[in-house]
């Protein structure tokens, strides 16, 4: 844990300087202070004085705030100077040293003198993003150690819940990085030519989906392909083969498209998702794979070159079952730095599980929570995520069309997702022999929700010994 030092004076001599001391006694070095620049400090704050309108203005679009500053004395001058620009009150050397007087406040800053002396300090505001930039930088290290104290304080305290406490210490990371983003506005004429170019290029056939390929044109033609920031639901009820159509996609966005995934298996083992996967591609019958069974040369060949192109995909399995949120999040967050993930696949929702105090007694409280967690994470990463859920037994009274309705937890689930795929084959829910060969393969996925396209349905095939769904042809409507 990390002490607070002694206080100090300012290099001038004037106003107290409170600084936390790193100090470290087990090497015996000497105390440190925080990473500070008192010079770019006082820079900012002479330009400021010297043209409020200006640079006043400047640095409240870049979210400069009193934090920012490491001396106290400097934080109360710009805490005025910001008071003196939000009021539009004219800021000139012998008015404010009487404001500040008047406040109580002038010595606080070290008197008229020093207050002359930050004024005259930059003869020229032409470095002026230079030195805010370096001032906003040590704030962020301070921010950083500040926040690493305080974890290794906690730690030091035995927190009960390990892996909370971690994404409790993660979440404050991300957040100082956060902080530190500034989104500047963007003009309607900027805004407009953009538009323009994208009708212009999709008039030529020049430009593709905004999102990630799916395999399935009808689906990718309905969405637009999986887009950045997007939650993509797909339920359907136990035995639909839900899980073989998420890998189909990640097949052809990881293994086809190289692009890297991350999935997240609480069902099966990573061995068999990549069995399947494995088979799939090389389209050999799973229901081949016997005690003493001989492959042809043929089979061979194409075995042998799945399994080529699986070990090259950037394709990344995490089977923990019962998997929380929050690890989720943690594995997710690593990947997109390692990795640069550009999808993440979830199989499936209900399996997974928060650990906050407040899902302990609530399931449905429980599902919401993992639900707005993963479209926040999608948001936070700017990536699709794909993520299955079951349905209820609503299907099996209606004869097999599922709505909407039937999503376990439905609320929180179709609030946060952003498209929805309610799954079925038509053969489960034949009634005889005769009806169930004709429905042989025929499935659906019903398009309930589509936030930002139309909704419908999308015709598939499902070949059931190589656990692949396939997009269904006209002629077999």
């Amino acid at each position: 844990m990390t002490p607070e030092g002694p206080e100090q004076q300012d290099p001038a001599g004037k106003g107290a300087a409170p600084r936390l001391q790193v100090v470290r006694p087990e090497d015996g070095g000497p105390a440190r202070a925080l990473p500070n620049a008192t010079g770019p400090e006082k820079s900012i704050l002479s330009s400021m004085m010297q043209d409020a309108t200006e640079y006043v203005g400047h640095a409240v679009e870049q979210h400069l705030s009193p934090e920012h500053f490491y001396l106290p004395s400097h934080q109360t001058l710009y805490k005025v100077l910001l008071e003196l620009y939000e009021k539009d009150q004219p800021v000139e050397l012998v008015s404010l040293t009487q404001i500040l007087r008047d406040r109580g406040i002038l010595e606080n800053i070290g008197g008229p003198s020093e207050l002359t002396s930050t004024y005259a300090y930059s003869p020229t505001a032409a470095h002026f993003d230079h030195h805010l930039g370096i001032v906003k930088s040590k704030h962020l290290l301070r921010s950083v150690i500040s926040s690493c104290t305080e974890a290794i304080a906690n730690a030091y305290e035995d927190p009960e819940d390990v892996s909370q406490f971690l994404d409790g210490v993660e979440q404050t990371v991300f957040a100082i990085k956060e902080s530190s983003e500034v989104q500047g506005e963007i003009s309607a004429r900027d805004l407009i030519g953009d538009v323009l170019d994208i009708i212009e290029q999709f008039a030529a056939g020049e430009r593709g989906m905004q999102g990630l390929s799916t395999g399935y044109p009808d689906l990718d033609e309905m969405a637009n392909g999986l887009k950045s920031g997007e939650m993509f639901v797909v339920a359907a009820r136990p035995s639909m083969g839900k899980t073989s159509y998420m890998m189909n996609i990640v097949e052809h966005i990881a293994v086809t498209h190289s692009e890297p995934t991350l999935v997240f298996s609480c069902e099966m083992s990573a061995q068999q998702i990549i069995q399947r996967l494995l088979f799939a591609r090389a389209r050999f019958p799973l229901s081949n794979l016997k005690p003493g069974f001989q492959l042809t040369r043929s089979e061979l060949e194409r075995i042998k070159g799945a399994a080529q192109e699986l070990m090259e995909a950037p394709l990344f399995i995490d089977d923990t079952p019962a998997i929380s949120i929050g690890d989720v999040r943690a594995k997710a967050r690593r990947k997109k730095r390692d990795e640069d993930i550009k999808l993440i696949a979830i199989d499936y929702l209900q399996l997974m599980r928060s650990k906050s105090r407040q899902a302990d007694n609530s399931r449905e409280r429980e599902i919401a929570e993992i639900s707005a967690g993963l479209k926040a994470l999608a948001k936070e990463l700017k990536i699709p995520i794909i993520v299955l859920a079951q349905l209820n037994r609503g299907p099996e009274q209606r004869g097999g069309v599922p709505r909407l309705s039937d999503l376990r937890e439905s609320g929180s689930i179709e609030q946060d997702a952003d498209l929805v795929g309610l799954l079925y084959r038509e053969e489960y829910y034949a009634d005889n022999d005769e009806e169930r060969d004709e429905a042989q393969g025929k499935s659906q996925l019903v398009i309930a929700k589509n936030r930002n396209g139309p909704t419908g349905d999308v015709p598939l095939t499902f070949i059931k010994e190589l656990m692949r769904f396939e997009s269904r042809a006209p002629q077999g409507d």
